[in-house]
């Protein structure tokens, strides 16, 4: 699975919450530690202990860069990279807000990038990665970046970058909105006299199973679930009367909600 990694090797610039699920998704699907260099100024003792390279430089022609620090490190930590720069290693972004147009300004107009946006269920290899390459990108080495994001979850291909802060907003934030969610399940559950402790255990178990059934019924859609234990008249049915107002309903406050959380993403990605 790893062959053209194992033998020319994988730099891993950054090893935080979300560099250190992928490092571990790769080491978990089998690519040996050996093969790894991470630059991390502040490694964790799971990182020390791992078995990859820490701070050791970086070998001379690897087959992958990821680049996974936070944007506003990115000046910092990118002229690392210099040296990879117009060669025929990838360099694999998961920096939200960060355009391929700025990794090709300070690493080279001929350096193949992949820019991808993965989100935090990476951590237990249930994420979801979007990922789009420039025109130095070809078929192949775009699947050599797809493979090394699916050790983390799904991955899906965008048709252009400019989809990627709709991506952003929906997949990339909205690990957020379900939490958010639970929370407030809860917290209406309390209201109408369950002891709060109690109320969260069924948010956090409704959700939970919830998502887990979506994801098993392939073939059903999520509406036709809906309608299926939604009885005419029932509980169910006045919840979604609410729930489904268009003027302040789920529909209405979700659309400006990742509206809200696009127009964030391009902002940063005009610096």
């Amino acid at each position: 699975m790893f062959r053209n990694i194992e033998n020319r090797g994988l730099i891993l610039l950054g090893c935080g919450r979300m560099g250190s699920a992928m490092l571990k998704g790769c080491l978990d699907a089998g690519l040996p530690p050996d093969a790894v260099w991470v630059l991390e100024p502040s490694p964790s003792d799971w990182l020390k202990d791992s078995g990859v390279h820490v701070n050791a430089g970086i070998p001379r022609d690897p087959a992958v860069a990821l680049v996974a620090v936070k944007p506003q490190a990115m000046a910092e930590a990118l002229p690392a990279l210099a040296v990879l720069g117009n060669s025929r290693t990838l360099i694999v972004s998961v920096a939200a807000g960060t355009p391929i147009a700025a990794f090709e300004a300070r690493l080279g107009p001929e350096t193949p990038v992949v820019r991808a946006m993965p989100n935090t269920p990476a951590a237990i290899g249930r994420g979801i990665t979007a990922i789009i390459g420039n025109a130095q990108v070809d078929g192949q080495t775009l699947e050599l970046a797809e493979m090394l994001l699916s050790s983390i979850g799904q991955v899906v291909r965008l048709e252009s970058e400019s989809q990627m802060d709709a991506v952003t907003a929906v997949s990339g934030s909205g690990p957020a909105y379900v939490f958010h969610l639970i929370e407030a399940l809860a917290a209406a559950g309390t209201s109408q006299g369950l002891p709060s402790e109690l109320a969260m255990t069924l948010a956090k178990a409704t959700v939970a199973g919830a998502g887990a059934l979506v994801d098993s019924s392939v073939g059903i859609p999520p509406a036709q679930m809906r309608k299926d234990v939604t009885s005419p008249g029932g509980t169910t049915a006045a919840a979604l009367e609410v729930l489904m107002d268009g003027n302040s309903g789920f529909p209405a406050l979700l659309r400006r909600a990742v509206a809200a959380a696009a127009e964030r993403s391009r902002e940063l990605g005009n610096g």
